[in-house]
């Protein structure tokens, strides 16, 4: 798919903290000299940058959320849940004279060694292994045993940008000055970037950042484009979105969906296109297809409902979607079927 660009609703300014001034930034960027990696300085200005910007961290740490701000448009999945994102998705941002192009990843597994989790962490270790740029996405002063994990599989050679999200979430910025401290002694990271990746203003300094570590070179996309990534694709990732987001934490993160029909018919005159979907919720035990299906049908009426509304949107399509459920017992570890169902 190449989804274009439509016009996205301005993001919501949340107010920093009082205690926010330059001066404790700059205390802060400070911290981060010795063995600061930089951008290479020779770089000429007037030619096109292009470059891969991978988005790193434990499951649920906000790293959806940040690439869709970052895009300027919903190109991955969020919920609640941990494990929401399950494939690499690639998003475009071209902006004057340069084209982002960042990679969302799954969360590194640790919990669970199945077939899936091994895939997903698979994807994860192959994302970064060829980038230019490195995005490590944390809670604003808080380092756990997950984010050692995923820690532990960044090369030193790709610079690294500390980015502490949530930065609404902390009441006093001056807070994270020692624990600013601690995760330099992890790893001689590029640059601190204390975000809230509902704040318009933290996201575009982020760019701004992002920028100086792209290479100069042709864009890979055409500028309009905002992901690689199919409609079928994106029809399949709604509808396990609406999927997490109604059953909360009732259904078990190893329900999938399958797409089994994607059809489009032309639309005539003022008409938009049509879109049939078919799609299957794939989910382990008989218990799960009745969370699912809900009493007398109304919670997956209401999946396919909210499904079909995003994707009217996303795709300025007509959309007619219908949804089956099926009971595939231990698919989540069982390698053939894992691949079946699209992981690789």
């Amino acid at each position: 798919m190449s989804t274009k660009k439509s016009s996205p609703k301005p993001a919501a300014q949340a107010p920093l903290p009082a205690q926010d001034t330059d001066a404790l930034d700059a205390m802060l960027q400070g911290l981060l000299k010795t063995g600061m990696k930089t951008a290479d300085p020779t770089a000429a200005q007037s030619g096109q940058r292009c470059g891969l910007v991978a988005i790193v961290g434990k499951p649920n740490v906000g790293k959806s959320t940040l690439m869709n701000a970052l895009v300027g448009q919903k190109v991955s999945i969020t919920s609640r849940k941990a494990q929401t994102t399950r494939h690499r998705i690639t998003g475009m941002h071209t902006r004057g004279t340069t084209q982002f192009v960042f990679v969302d990843t799954p969360g590194f597994q640790t919990r669970h060694n199945n077939a899936l989790n091994r895939s997903l962490n698979k994807t994860v270790v192959g994302a970064v292994g060829d980038v230019d740029l490195i995005l490590f996405v944390v809670e604003a002063g808080m380092f756990n045993q997950a984010d050692a994990k995923v820690l532990a599989l960044l090369s030193k050679e790709v610079p690294t940008l500390l980015v502490a999200n949530k930065l609404d979430q902390v009441e006093r910025r001056s807070d994270l000055a020692p624990w600013l401290q601690e995760m330099q002694q992890r790893h001689a990271f590029a640059e601190f970037v204390p975000i809230s990746a509902k704040n318009a203003k933290d996201i575009a300094h982020m760019l701004d950042i992002c920028e100086k570590f792209l290479p100069e070179q042709p864009w890979w996309y055409a500028p309009d484009e905002l992901t690689d990534r199919s409609e079928k694709f994106l029809a399949s990732e709604t509808v396990r979105e609406k999927l997490f987001r109604l059953t909360g934490d009732e259904l078990p993160y190893t329900s999938t969906v399958v797409i089994d029909q994607f059809a489009e018919e032309p639309g005539v005159g003022k008409q938009k296109r049509l879109v049939r979907i078919a799609a299957t919720i794939v989910v382990e035990r008989d218990s799960h297809k009745a969370m699912v299906i809900g009493d007398k049908g109304e919670r997956i009426k209401r999946i396919g409902t909210e499904t079909r509304v995003e994707l009217e949107r996303l795709l300025d399509a007509k959309v007619f979607i219908e949804m089956w459920v099926k009971v595939r017992s231990g698919w989540a570890d069982d390698e053939a079927r894992v691949r079946a169902f699209g992981y690789e």
